[in-house]
Parts: structure tokens; sequence; C-alpha cells
């Protein structure tokens, strides 16, 4: 290929890990935000580094895994192979850890003032330390298994992000070991004072504190706290496929064992030692430099929530969002049968504007209603106490026939499925797991009604998991509608998962991996052959399938107005002359995580419209079973419409994709518009709305005089 080749089919298209690094920034810029309450700024923090942690789990991880069996292998979006995009990765990583460390110190130092100190042994009162060493010696020393590393104590296996204070002993005759302390996980995770629950004391700063003490004869010169993060990305279609007799789910628990051993991939340090301890480190625990951070806030920030919960409730309240309940729709009788309202006209729920319990008073209604036959689920995740799932029970113990597609391979929901699947299938419900090699992500709920000689289905289809714990936190997307084509559609979904069917046949349904991705191609040439008229919108959380931002560019260079709203990753760059310049993407990163998905071709009454479980990245076009439903109600399709324009209306949590790959805050004029506490505050079903074309294409003339401008940097 040569060098202009190469330009045009890289010079649009960017890396997908580092586009993905670029919305962990968003996210952290939310600790920044000084209109954010602190509580929830101190969150932000603690998500980032969630992700950051799994980002390195699986992604790096699974480059690791490619850059040892396939190192050859070539990205298609950017010409890299898997040592190179780990380069950029290990490089990009230092710089975000420093906001990090920036904004730890800055939203800690603002708690302080308003009584939430995280303290250190220095710092507290002699009342607090006489309480501290009472609970250290009652309850922490018990616990504590300090070890040596020498040559009668094996090194230790260092559990993924488990917490250790690692110390540099010195013996008598001034050999140097290596100590570790554990951090025991079975102890909270920091400590309250008596009478002053804003003034804690974390548990690795206690365990720093007494390490010298705990090593016996050896001298300890310095320590530090440590973590290692362990590939985590097992290929779980290729080895459940390796043992043909035995039952997935026994072959699953076996493998998630398997996941602790993994390779150490990072290796957290709360400060850079010297060079003879880090030398031991590296040495010991098997890390490259560049695979070695220094964060100096703590490497482990899940306890941020307990922390909120041990507040006192006025306190809490003070520094977090204003609390919000779900709302019931409007357009439903809290009174009425729910099956019944649906029979009537097709009704949408807005998680979490809309609260969860129309849907579950959907399926408590079906596992009582005698004239209901069947219920058929899948599921991808569920809440570790299911609401959904103890229902799902009672209908089968109900005498109805109830079957759950569950998928065992929901990456670290894994045990969590097993254990429901087991508790389903006690209760007389039939589970099965789904299609070899094909993850099964849809989210579909069949009810099957018989009167007389006559079948009759409520459907529900959904963009997000059956989990009332994120159907509080993620915005999401469910279609319950008594469609007869939609209900005969799920029934054959249902009938072919039974026997591993992927290539079935749908009269309204689209299923991939048969189906979504030659379809959208298909929507997408509809759209070009109008030529500046076309018009395409789509909300969903990535894009990453090259074939599919091909067609995008094509359409682009057709004049065809393109709108993505994009949470996370974004392989294709906009605004490229000639080639992107008529594509559009915003990505709003707010209070709640965005995760509905939304295709939308064409304008008004003539646009079509669909609800998906699938984003536009290769593992759901190509390998996952995913559903995208058509939306046939006037008013429903009014909702969607209107929430695509709110979102592109955004100019207070929005950014837009630049040229470059960067992002930069959409403009906050006179009229600022946060569109989800625009949804918070105006209910999708309080009254007949019509999208207004003339302020969409103003919208989208706005935003072209913008981008002309160019601008943005840096990741």
């Amino acid at each position: 290929m040569t060098m202009a080749q190469e330009a045009g089919q890289y010079g649009w298209t960017q890396d997908r890990e580092l586009s993905w690094l670029r919305f962990n920034r968003r996210v952290l810029e939310e600790a920044g935000d000084e209109t954010v309450p602190l509580l929830e700024r101190l969150k932000f923090i603690s998500i980032f580094t969630s992700n950051l942690d799994e980002f390195f789990m699986v992604r790096v991880g699974n480059l690791f895994d490619l850059s040892l069996v396939s190192p050859e292998e070539i990205d298609n979006k950017t010409g890299q192979t898997p040592a190179q995009q780990l380069q950029e990765i290990y490089s990009v990583v230092p710089g975000l850890i420093e906001i990090k460390n920036r904004l730890y110190t800055d939203v800690a130092a603002l708690l302080r003032r308003q009584g939430v100190c995280d303290l250190t042994m220095e710092e507290l009162t002699g009342e607090e330390r006489r309480f501290v060493n009472t609970y250290y010696k009652a309850k922490i020393l018990p616990v504590l298994s300090p070890q040596i590393v020498d040559a009668h104590h094996p090194f230790p296996h260092l559990a993924n992000k488990a917490l250790y204070v690692a110390a540099l002993l010195r013996s008598r005759k001034g050999t140097a070991s290596l100590g570790f302390l554990p951090v025991p996980a079975n102890l909270p995770a920091f400590l309250t004072m008596p009478g002053h629950p804003g003034r804690m004391i974390r548990m690795e700063t206690m365990l720093y504190h007494w390490a010298p003490a705990l090593f016996g004869e050896f001298r300890m010169e310095t320590a530090c706290v440590l973590c290692v993060t362990r590939n985590a990305d097992l290929n779980l279609d290729m080895e459940l496929l390796g043992e043909g007799g035995e039952d997935i789910r026994s072959r699953m628990s076996k493998l998630l064992k398997k996941r602790a051993s993994q390779s150490v991939v990072r290796l957290e340090l709360s400060k850079k030692p010297g060079g003879e301890f880090l030398k031991l480190l590296k040495s010991r625990i098997r890390v490259e430099n560049h695979q070695i951070y220094f964060d100096q806030s703590p490497l482990d920030m899940r306890y941020v929530y307990d922390l909120v919960k041990a507040l006192p409730e006025e306190q809490a309240a003070a520094l977090s969002f204003p609390p919000y309940r779900p709302r019931w729709p409007e357009d439903l009788d809290e009174q009425s049968s729910i099956i019944e309202q649906v029979r009537s006209r097709d009704r949408l729920l807005f998680f979490p504007f809309d609260g969860v319990d129309p849907f579950l008073r959907l399926l408590s209604e079906a596992a009582e209603r005698p004239d209901v036959i069947s219920i058929r689920i899948t599921i991808y995740r569920l809440a570790s106490s299911s609401k959904v799932a103890h229902i799902l029970c009672k209908a089968a113990e109900n005498g109805k026939e109830v079957t759950v597609l569950m998928e065992l391979r929901a990456r670290f929901d894994e045990a969590n499925n097993i254990s429901w699947s087991r508790l389903l299938e006690d209760s007389g419900c039939r589970v099965i797991y789904g299609v070899e090699a094909y993850k099964c992500h849809s989210k579909i709920c069949l009810i099957t009604l018989r009167r007389g000689d006559r079948l009759s289905y409520i459907t529900q289809i959904g963009t997000g998991n059956y989990n009332e714990h994120t159907n509080e936190q993620y915005t999401d997307l469910s279609l319950m509608t008594a469609d007869e084509g939609i209900g005969l559609d799920g029934t054959v979904f249902f009938q072919n998962m039974m026997v591993g069917n992927l290539e079935g046949v749908y009269r309204h349904l689209l299923v991939a991996p048969s189906d979504i991705k030659p379809r959208l191609l298909e929507l997408i040439d509809g759209e070009i052959a109008k030529g500046p008229e076309g018009c395409i919108r789509i909300k969903a959380n990535s894009m990453t399938e090259r074939e599919v931002m091909d067609k995008l560019a094509e359409a682009s260079q057709a004049g065809v107005q393109v709108q993505l709203i994009l949470r996370g990753i974004c392989c294709l760059r906009p605004g490229i002359a000639a080639r992107t310049e008529n594509i559009h993407v915003t990505s709003i990163v707010g209070r709640y995580l965005e995760h509905g998905r939304i295709y939308c071709f064409g304008r008004g009454r003539e646009a079509r419209l669909w609800i998906a479980s699938a984003d536009l990245m290769t593992r759901n076009l190509n390998r996952r079973v995913e559903i995208a439903c058509p939306v046939y109600d006037p008013e429903v399709r009014t909702q969607l419409l209107w929430i695509l324009r709110t979102q592109l209306e955004d100019n207070v949590k929005a950014s837009s994709l630049l040229p470059d790959g960067s992002y930069c805050r959409k403009v906050n004029s006179l009229d600022p518009c946060d569109s989800q506490e625009v949804f918070m505050d105006k209910s999708i079903h309080r009254s007949r709305r019509r999208e207004p074309e003339g302020a969409l294409q103003r919208l989208l003339g706005g935003l072209r005089g913008k981008r002309k401008g160019g601008g943005g940097g840096g990741i």
C-alpha cells in the first residue's frame, strides 16, 4: 500500500483505545466542574478510576494477548500493530493520572472545608488516636498477614486490584528483601471518628503507619501502597468450546478462577520508590517501566460511595445532586392493567427519568394472569437482588412456561449470572445459554396470551439491561408494544435461539449478526440517494465498525447531514474536508450515564426510527446477538425525535468531536440547555411534541460554522 493510499484509508479514522481514553478524560473533567456538587465531583474521580481499571483489565489485556499471538495484526482504523497501540496507551495514561491527582487534591481540600476529611495519622486528635489504636489492636492486627520474600518465603500472589503495603526490608546482615502486607478485604475500607463521621482514615493509611513494627527483626527502610491490574480478557468464546461434553455453566465457573492468575498489565504505586526498591518490585512482579504508574491519590476509590452513606443525611445532601425520584409516566394509569393499556397503544419508558415500576408491573401481571401462557426473556445483566428474576420465578411457580436466555459471558457479571441461572432453574424456569461464540446482548421480553384459540403478544424491547439498579443510573429506553407483527417476530427469535439459528428471517425486527449491519448500510444508501436533503441521526454509546463509518463518510460526501450522539468511542473523525465534513459528533457526559440507542433516518413523519441494543461496534454488529426494533406508534416516534433534538441542543454537558480527534465543550449561550436536566423537568409523556425541522436546520448550520474554526488539541 502506498503512502497516499494509507493516508486515504486512515486519514479520517482514529484508534479506538485513544478515543476511549478521551471519553474517560471527559468523565474526569466533571470532577473539575465547579457547578457540580463536591461529593459528586469525588464520585466522578472514582468513576474515572474504575473505568481506567476495567480498560486495563480488558482492552489493554486484549492488546497484550494480541501482541503475543498475532504481533503483525494490523488495526483497520490506524494501521498499527498491537505493540504500537500499547505504546500509545502507555504514553497517554500518565498525563491522565496527573490530572486525576490535581483534581483529587483540589476536591479533597474543598471537602475539608465542609467537614469531610481524609486524615493522616498525624492529623488525628489525641482522643481519635486512642480510638484508632484500640480499633487496630482489636479488629485489624488479628487478621493481618505480613510476608517477607526470601529463600524460605516465596513471592506472594498479588490479587487483581487488591491493596498492599509493600516495603523494602533490611536484615541484620544487610541483605535487602521485600515485604508485603495485604490490606484486609474483609474489613471496612475506612474508619470514621466517633461523633465526627466526616472525619475518616483509610485502612491503607493506618497499615502504612504500623508497617515498620510488623516485619519482625527486619528493618523497614521505605514503603509504599501498591496494587496490580491483571489481564481479565479471557477468550471465553473459544475456551468454552474446549470441552464439548461439559455443561457450559460448569466450564464458566472453572474459567473464572483462571482470571485471577493472568498476567500483570499495570503496577500502581502510591509514590516513586528508590532505585533498589523499584528494581526489586519490577523484577518480581515482572513489569516494564512503561507499565508502572505513580498515583498520589487513593489507588482504590470504591470507598467513596460508602463514605457518602456514612455521612449525616443533611451533610451528604448539601454536597450532592438534588435528589431525583423517577416519575410514573403520565400516560399510564397506575390503577389500571398495564397489559391492557399497552394493548390500547405502544408505551415508551425513558430511564431513569421514568421509573422501572411500569415494566415490573407488566411482568407481575403476566405472572398472575390466567390468560398468559408463557414469558420469554433474554438476560445479560441483573441486579444483585433482582426483582425481575424473582417475578420470573414466581411466574414459573404459577405454572407459566418461562424461558430465560441467560448470557453467562457478560464480563464481570459471570458469577452473578451463574447464581441467578441456578435459582431460576430451581423455580421451574427453562434456562438456555445462547449461541456458541456469540454473546446474546439483546434485550427482549415476550409475553404470550391466549384467549380461546387466538394468541396475542406483549413485547418489550429495551436498550438497557433488566437491572433495577442501573435503570436508575443509565439513560435507556424501553418500548412496550402489542403489535402483532413484532410479537410474531419475537416468537421466531426465541425459536431460533433455542436451536442456535443466527440466520432467521424477520419481518419487523432486525437481529444481528445477520440483519442489523446490512440494513443500516441500506438505510444510509437511502439517505445518500436524497443528497443534501438526506438526514441521519444516530444515538449510541460507541462506533468502531469500519463498514458503517465508510458508508457514513460516503453519505457526508453526498451532502447528507449526519448527526451522531456518541457517549464514548468514536473511531471516525468528523469535519475532514471532502470526506467527513457533513458529519457532526456530540458526546454528553453528565449526571447519568448515556446508554440508549436510537437509529433515525429521514425527517419528520417520513423518518424511519428504531431503538436497539446494539452500538455501532464491530463486536455488536458482527459477533453478538442484538435486536433493533422499529417504532411505529406516532406518539412514541414524536417522543424519540424530541429526545434526539434536545440532546443535539445540549450546550452544558455536551462536547463536540473535532477533526483532530479531541473534544471541545459546546458553546454555552445565553440559553443554556442541559439535556438531562430538561428530561428531569419535562416528561416525554406530558404533551405531543412535533419536531421543529427549521430549528434543527439552524442548529446544523451553526455547527457547520463553528467547525470551520477548528481548534482543540491534546487528548
